[in-house]
């Protein structure tokens, strides 16, 4: 979807008496902080970041916010020029999409509490109830593996580094390795190719994991336009779903279902899906088709009841959607930043709601009238 930067912004559409009530969580791309806004659009708070550039977060059930971000004193990534000798690995991830250097987790008042670093770690993470964190890592192929991956395209006359591929790590509140999966090992390199027009940087690209309580992964390889569940007990992938492309943030929903924003090529769509039949069980898409599209990032969370938040990440319009694929709330933002090459930006990698009984919020000042001066400049309160 298309966006002005002329545009209405905050909240545009709201039918209380279909919406889930709380807080959402939103960090817009090119912004130092991350807002907290409550159901009429207002930020009712702020954590803001000086050590990274914070990419997104979630709030905690001991009350803190986890977030992903890069290093603010990395150097620019190097410029794409064919003739130039292929970048080290160290140096080559840092011009992929969803890089991070850190994973931060604050409390309330914005004070660090735990810190766990990682240069080659991206896009997503998991806290599991012991206290152990899971994140995607990039790892380079070994030379012979790296001939057998099929598909993506290289540049004319391109020198290409390693492919690149993924493991999930898995590390305890001390920041030491518990475990590693191998992903790279448990995917086909010629059943499951690189995506045609995507470029031969990288062979899988995940971007989101999730765990259910029986210890299953379910991760998303946005380059292969690949959904897997890893079996907890075997360590194989049980389940593979190949009717998405360029997907994002898939999540565990009613049990044993499985979430997927599937990005598409011209439009958009949420859709559950059963894996045991792999019947899709649910689709939301726009009406008209066209009017709902995100081309990359982007997300939906499944909230209590049944309603969807849904992240049109590119646009930065924020919406929930109930069962019957009804609009219920939209809020578009109003934080308009710069990326990295100077243009105007209000993409949003992703968003969560919270209910107002979650640890982080109890007790605390949830007035937007302390952000009267923030909520006014953006027109975010009259």
């Amino acid at each position: 979807m298309g966006w002005s930067i002329n545009r209405a912004t905050g909240l545009t559409f709201h039918r209380p008496g279909l919406s889930t009530k709380g807080y959402t969580l939103l960090t817009p791309h090119g912004d130092q902080s991350a807002y907290l806004i409550d159901m009429q659009g207002s930020v009712v708070h702020r954590w803001t970041f000086s050590h990274i550039h914070p990419g997104y977060g979630r709030l905690l059930s001991n009350g803190n916010l986890l977030m992903t971000g890069s290093d603010v004193n990395l150097p620019d990534p190097p410029k794409d020029e064919p003739n130039r000798p292929p970048p080290p690995f160290e140096v080559h991830v840092t011009r992929l999409g969803g890089y991070h250097t850190t994973l931060v987790e604050v409390d309330w008042n914005g004070d660090i509490v735990w810190e766990y670093e990682n240069r080659a770690q991206h896009h997503d993470f998991f806290r599991f109830a012991n206290g152990n964190t899971m994140v995607p890592e990039w790892i380079e192929l070994p030379a012979e593996f790296h001939k057998k991956v099929r598909g993506g395209f290289k540049m004319p006359r391109e020198r290409l580094p390693g492919l690149i591929g993924d493991d999930l790590v898995e590390v305890d509140p001390e920041g030491r390795e518990v475990r590693r999966i191998n992903l790279w090992k448990l995917l086909d390199p010629v059943k499951d190719p690189i995506y045609p027009t995507t470029r031969r940087w990288e062979w899988t690209h995940v971007n989101s994991i999730d765990v259910n309580e029986a210890g299953d992964i379910v991760f998303s390889a946005r380059n292969t336009d690949r959904v897997a569940i890893i079996d907890a007990t075997s360590g194989d992938i049980r389940w593979k779903f190949s009717r998405t492309h360029g997907q994002h943030n898939v999540t565990w929903v009613n049990k044993d279902h499985i979430q997927v924003f599937d990005n598409g090529t011209a439009t958009s769509r949420v859709i559950e899906i059963d894996p045991e039949t792999d019947e899709i069980v649910w689709t939301y898409h726009g009406v008209p088709f066209s009017q709902f599209f995100s081309g990359h990032i982007s997300g939906a969370s499944r909230l209590p009841g049944g309603n969807v938040l849904v992240c049109e990440g590119t646009s930065g319009r924020l919406f929930e959607v109930n069962q019957a694929s009804e609009v219920v709330w939209e809020w578009i933002n109003p934080f308009v930043n710069n990326n990295k090459r100077g243009e105007a930006t209000v993409s949003i990698y992703r968003a969560h709601r919270y209910l107002p009984d979650h640890p982080a919020l109890v007790d605390k000042d949830l007035d937007p009238r302390q952000f009267a001066n923030l909520n006014r400049l953006n027109g975010l309160m009259p």
